[in-house]
């Protein structure tokens, strides 16, 4: 609850994932940041399923400090997910997406803040330099951000991950987009509004390690793609179309060859690796549907989103679960 009746003027939205190493001085650096940009503020920490003491250590924050909510799920249902819980239940007129493993520096928030100030709904913070992180990594982020750039219809910021200032009025809308395979970045551009930058460089992990794995981020570039781009789908039926006039060219010249030059085709290599070919094509396409139409069977089963184990929010602020949840 805010100390006093004052609109709350910053809410700041973290989510944990076993970051019980860095949860002091997060809190400490995030405390001093939001004090700086309004006295009234709150800290909502979304614990997504930690196996170590994160939700102890926010219990403990919650009680030294009224400023301190916590969010606890019954299980772990992603970063994405966590994020989501917290706009559902923050209050404050600006709000800051920040991930709990300080790589993200909290001392940014006044410069965002001060660019919301100018009008801007959406101030994201743009990485120009990734410091601590693999180069396969660096290599495979920048071609996904400029391969999802080109297929969707409106600009997704390069570079970018989910640290940034959006108004109150962007968090309203989000609230009413019920995706299951969320990609909040993307949902953040197709609204639109005024948007500006603000330059940083991203500080490597100082403890523990991501949580992060190759097949988390490969789903999570999957669900980017086919939540804000059907390209693919329109570059399977072109597939179909070339490989169907190509065999079709085939065909004519093997029926030329015969009975015009006298000269049968033969060959069993040919024929295996043009099999292989059109199968393996055959697969992938089958492969890229099957995406759309799984993302289509979650949305349909309209389960919620995530499931609150215990929270420390307001009794009013939690009437509202069932209809959140139910999204």
């Amino acid at each position: 609850m805010a100390p006093n009746n004052d609109p709350i003027g910053l809410s700041v939205v973290v989510p944990v994932y076993n970051e019980e190493e860095v949860i002091p001085e997060l809190y400490e650096r995030l405390k001093k940041a939001a004090t700086q940009v309004s006295a009234n503020h709150e800290l909502l920490f979304v614990n997504d399923g930690s196996g170590d003491a994160s939700l102890m250590k926010l219990q403990e924050l919650s009680q030294r400090d009224s400023r301190v909510f916590y969010i606890n799920f019954s299980r772990n249902f992603g970063h994405q997910i966590a994020v989501t819980a917290g706009l559902d239940r923050c209050r404050g007129k600006a709000v800051v997406i920040i991930d709990g493993d300080l790589q993200d520096p909290p001392e940014l928030i006044p410069e965002l803040h001060k660019k919301h100030l100018e009008g801007y709904e959406v101030v994201y913070a743009r990485r120009a330099e990734r410091d601590g992180e693999s180069t396969f990594k660096k290599i495979t982020a920048k071609l996904f951000y400029r391969i999802l750039r080109r297929l969707t219809s409106f600009d997704i910021p390069l570079d970018t991950g989910d640290f940034r200032l959006i108004d109150q009025k962007v968090v309203h809308y989000l609230r009413q987009m019920p995706e299951q395979n969320k990609f909040l970045r993307g949902q953040i551009a197709w609204l639109g509004f005024r948007q500006s930058e603000v330059l940083f460089s991203r500080e490597k992990r100082k403890y523990g390690k991501t949580g992060y794995s190759f097949s988390k981020m490969l789903r999570f570039a999957m669900d980017g793609i086919t939540s804000f781009s059907d390209k693919p789908l329109q570059l399977v039926t072109r597939l179909g179309f070339t490989i169907s006039f190509l065999s079709l060219l085939i065909i004519l010249y093997a029926f030329y060859s015969h009975f015009i030059l006298d000269k049968t085709i033969t060959g069993w290599t040919s024929l295996i690796i043009s099999s292989m070919f059109i199968g393996g094509v055959q697969l992938i396409s089958i492969g890229i549907i099957g995406e759309y139409i799984g993302r289509i069977n979650q949305n349909s089963r309209n389960r919620p989103l995530y499931i609150i184990d215990k929270t420390n929010l307001e009794k009013e602020v939690n009437t509202d679960t069932k209809q959140s949840l139910s999204r």
